[in-house]
């Protein structure tokens, strides 16, 4: 081998190093692995106290604001953000596969209003629930629909 052989073997060999430096890098931030799968999911959640009322101020935004982050850890969830609004909840969360969204809307909604309504007796006497049934679930990721459908369309070429 010469030199000049050797020394884009080296410069290949360095090259591939560091690209799997920034892999395990990336992965680490983006993905989430356990035991039978890697995964980034991501969910936008929204939900209201019932009839809208604006009750969500002052010392129980601020207790909700913990129960959510306790109850996040609870259910092995990343917390990306969190807004309380008075008459309405934004969560961003990263989950694991195992987790259905509806089933994560329902533990967060569930454990949230029984602990609040516990704490505050005025939410008990003003609202039959504290939360509305409905709320809103979006997915959020790292790549577009428009790029997931090219992919499959250059899948079909190949």
């Amino acid at each position: 081998m010469s030199r000049a052989e050797e020394v884009r073997a080296s410069f290949r060999l360095l090259t591939a190093i560091k690209y799997c430096a920034t892999l395990s890098h990336m992965s680490a931030e983006r993905y989430r692995h356990i035991r039978s799968s890697v995964s980034t999911l991501t969910y936008h959640f929204v939900w209201c106290p019932k009839y809208r009322r604006k009750i969500l101020t002052g010392a129980i935004a601020d207790r909700l604001s913990t129960l959510l982050h306790e109850r996040a850890a609870a259910l092995d969830l990343e917390m990306v953000a969190l807004n309380v609004m008075p008459d309405h909840v934004h969560l961003v969360v990263k989950a694991p596969p195992t987790l259905a969204p509806q089933h994560i809307a329902n533990q967060v909604k569930g454990y949230t209003a029984r602990v609040l309504r516990d704490e505050f007796p005025h939410l008990r006497s003003r609202l039959p629930s504290l939360w509305s049934r409905s709320y809103y679930v979006g997915s959020a990721g790292h790549v577009s629909t428009e790029t997931i459908q090219n992919y499959i369309e250059q899948q079909k070429r190949s």
